[in-house]
């Protein structure tokens, strides 16, 4: 059924947003890695500049790998996207601290997900923060059929501004909408403290659900660890030619005055 309406309901609702502005691609910070589509974007479409300095990354399924961005035990993931941050040092009772913006234009009943893990490298254990989940009411942390919050994992409200959410990250399936519970939840704060003394590593990830079309992303920024970034986010070169004009500008205007 919903592959007859795709067509339909992809022209419909791409019209107006034709004028998309396009993410920067960027790569990831050094010593990330990922699987699938992740890197590094600018402010676009419903992803405004994060609440902290600097930019963001992002995992998408637009481009997403068979099988990569599945929760372990969760059926019906088709294709997705993950990222793994570098690896940090932190102690018990440092709190961990990032932001993200969960993005989806898929909607009833192809309920794509996204998740965070912060994995004990020491120990060599993985603790879920949280899941979100396309949902036409209510919030999409922690998503529906998904496992909840982790245990003393704090995480603000998230329900789906609605609407056909523009972002480059999701590819062709920028500004479209299929059904309803398509939207985004804004910059959102989450929270966890630090049991253990050790060395970690945030993990994320995407996937579509059931079917591969009408995509879904989550843009995450600020990622901190007692107050300290736990990498800088790199700005994509676009960014880089953009602060080289700027540059110019000043010379140029240095040398008329002199």
């Amino acid at each position: 059924m919903k592959y007859a309406l795709v067509l339909g309901i992809a022209a419909l609702v791409a019209a107006p947003f034709a004028a998309s502005a396009a993410t920067i691609p960027g790569d990831l910070p050094a010593g990330w890695t990922s699987v699938g589509n992740a890197g590094s974007g600018t402010p676009d479409g419903v992803v405004i500049a994060p609440p902290v300095p600097g930019g963001y990354t992002y995992v998408s399924t637009s481009g997403g790998v068979t099988g990569a961005g599945r929760l372990a035990g969760v059926a019906g993931g088709t294709n997705g996207s993950s990222m793994t941050s570098n690896t940090f040092a932190a102690a018990a009772n440092d709190v961990l601290q990032f932001y993200f913006n969960f993005v989806t234009s898929d909607g009833s009943g192809f309920a794509d997900y996204a998740w965070a893990q912060l994995n004990n490298l020491s120990a060599g254990t993985d603790f879920l923060l949280f899941s979100a989940r396309t949902t036409p009411s209510g919030n999409t942390v922690p998503g529906f059929g998904l496992p909840g919050l982790g245990a003393g994992v704090g995480v603000g409200p998230t329900a789906i501004i609605p609407g056909a959410p523009m972002w480059s990250a999701l590819g062709a399936s920028s500004g479209t909408c299929f059904s309803v519970g398509c939207g985004y939840t804004g910059w959102v704060s989450a929270t966890y403290t630090i049991v253990a003394d050790g060395n970690y590593s945030l993990g994320f990830g995407v996937t579509n659900f059931i079917d591969t079309i009408f995509d879904t992303g989550l843009a995450v920024a600020g990622a901190n660890i007692g107050g300290t970034p736990i990498s800088p986010i790199p700005l994509p070169a676009a960014g880089w030619l953009l602060v080289a004009a700027l540059g110019g500008l000043g010379v140029m205007r240095r040398r008329r005055q002199s």
